[in-house]
């Protein structure tokens, strides 16, 4: 055993070791002392004053003496402002009855107003902002997914353009390396009849966080990385500002998940506007400065009113904000999909309907719930975040005769295209389209269109919150606050929601008899947490990517 130190350890040392650390001080300040030579002194420069033979000198003393006095008086102010609010601050600590002083109401309201704005439901916020953004605009960009461009389209956004008085509209068809060219030929065809239409696809390079692409990096990205169309677009926008002869403001409005964003970033090469695989993600607008002349607008995304169709609904509505259920959403983009090319396109056996599809889907991908059985409400989540994301390539058909929509008219069609360059437009977009590697028509998924899809602008329209809608935000708000319930409660819960089941839930309840029994004799903690998920509103598209 070692014996412990009673005593502190002796600082003795030979004179030798003594001697020599002594003799390296001496060289290290000798060293010092010489650098310090070389530099030579540096005194502090006087203040060489007024000259003599300056005029009005007594005038300038006199008023930099004032100035210096008025310094004096401000610094004692502040010291007396914070000595007061010190003396507050200690009165209430030790005596909390004391009446609020005049500034302490003002400060509560002012609390109370930014609760108010923040409790606001955010439909009407983005609503709001948009508002602004198409105020501000002189030329507004509508950015469409090119692979639904007629379903990416608000009639009630458009018109709000049109009545607002001189504001030009353009079409932006992003995501147009994700269709067949030919398909993307045949929109564009379609859409410029009607409106200057401009080709574009965002950059898609991971990019760090305010840092600059340079303009040499540029040719060494490859083509599925590289924006496209770009170029054309500055010249629109630049010929329309020369047109104008003043600066002009460029809100940029879409759908969410079209890349309204990304467009942004890709004009601006650098990563400015936030972007992500999850919707809606941009909550109010934002100014991005172009150059001295152009000033982009980024915007919210439109709200989608709820008298559309299922399959308009589910690639549509943000789920920030929307209540979307997985299942239902999936089966209604599925049913508009070409069944053969979707067996293809995901390697999965044929199927009848969605709950086989997305068993099968379930067992090629590995999704699976305890006790083995597929796991269909991933596979549901999976294929929904696919389809509304970037990288899933499937098109539609253009209609196959052009009719102006109810709110254009040929005039306004002329007074929309004046200003733009449109030859150089046609040009540039064929330039783009030989740029752009388009997959092929065979790999391609053919969707069917549902047609545009009706927003919501006006806070007065907006629809209130169903019952429904209402119960799951509050179960929400319960469930933050207990986190554990009883049993029995739970049970009778479950009771009541199997009351009003949506078409896709009955669906679940025809799975196989193998998954029924796995579902059975699963714990009852992973029901209720199978039930809050039904329940509750996600954001899919980041759980599986």
């Amino acid at each position: 055993m070692k014996r412990p130190k009673l005593k502190k350890a002796s600082k003795r040392m030979t004179c030798h070791k003594r001697y020599k650390i002594q003799k390296k001080v001496r060289e290290h300040h000798r060293k010092l002392r010489k650098e310090a030579k070389k530099r030579g002194r540096k005194k502090p420069r006087k203040d060489p004053g007024v000259p003599n033979s300056a005029p009005f000198k007594e005038a300038l003393l006199r008023e930099a003496e004032l100035r210096k006095q008025q310094l004096e008086e401000l610094k004692q102010q502040q010291k007396l402002d914070r000595q007061k609010e010190q003396n507050k601050k200690r009165k209430l600590e030790t005596d909390p009855d004391v009446e609020l002083s005049n500034t302490e109401p003002e400060l509560g309201q002012r609390k109370a107003k930014k609760a108010k704005g923040s409790k606001q439901n955010p439909k009407m916020l983005y609503c709001q902002e948009l508002k602004k953004v198409i105020e501000a605009s002189d030329v507004v960009l509508e950015v469409l997914d090119a692979r639904d461009p007629l379903g990416c389209r608000c009639p009630q956004v458009e018109e709000a353009i049109i009545r607002g008085g001189q504001k030009k509209l353009v079409l932006v068809l992003n995501k147009s390396d994700l269709v067949p060219k030919e398909n993307l030929e045949n929109w564009l065809s379609y859409l410029k009849k009607e409106l200057p239409t401009v080709v574009f696809k965002a950059s898609t390079q991971q990019k760090d966080k305010r840092k600059r692409i340079k303009v040499k990096k540029k040719a060494a990205l490859s083509k599925s990385e590289a924006c496209v169309g770009k170029e054309g677009l500055w010249k629109l926008l630049e010929g329309f500002q020369k047109t104008s002869g003043k600066a002009i403001h460029v809100g940029v409005i879409g759908f969410p998940n079209v890349g309204k964003s990304s467009v942004i970033n890709s004009l601006k090469q650098e990563q400015i506007c936030s972007v992500g695989v999850s919707m809606g993600l941009t909550r109010c607008m934002q100014l991005v400065p172009l150059d001295k002349q152009i000033t982009i607008i980024d915007s919210p995304c439109f709200i989608v009113s709820p008298h559309n169709s299922a399959p308009a609904l589910a690639l549509r509505s943000p789920a920030s904000i929307e209540v979307v259920k997985p299942l239902e959403a999936a089966s209604a983009i599925l049913s508009q999909a070409d069944a053969q090319q979707v067996v293809l396109k995901f390697t999965v056996p044929v199927f009848t309907n969605s709950l086989e599809f997305f068993t099968s889907f379930a067992q090629r991908r590995g999704l699976h719930q305890k006790g083995g059985s597929p796991n269909v409400e991933s596979a549901a989540k999976v294929l929904w975040s696919e389809w509304t994301g970037a990288f899933l390539g499937y098109y539609c058909h253009p209609p196959a005769s052009w009719t102006p929509p109810p709110h254009f008219n040929e005039s306004i069609v002329t007074d929309m295209k004046w200003g733009f360059d449109l030859e150089e437009l046609e040009k540039d977009n064929a330039h783009s389209i030989q740029a752009i590697k388009s997959p092929h028509l065979a790999s391609s998924i053919l969707f069917q269109s549902s047609g545009l899809t009706n927003g919501v602008i006006d806070e007065k329209d907006m629809p209130e919150e169903l019952p429904k809608q209402k119960a799951q935000k509050q179960g929400r708000e319960e469930s933050c606050g207990d986190a554990k319930t009883d049993q029995g409660t739970a049970d009778k819960e479950g009771d009541d929601e199997n009351l009003d089941m949506s078409p896709a839930e009955e669906a679940c309840e025809a799975l196989p008899e193998k998954s029924q029994a796995d579902k059975q004799s699963a714990p009852s903690f992973v029901l209720d947490k199978m039930t809050e998920e039904e329940d509750d509103a996600y954001d899919f598209s980041t759980d599986y990517v």
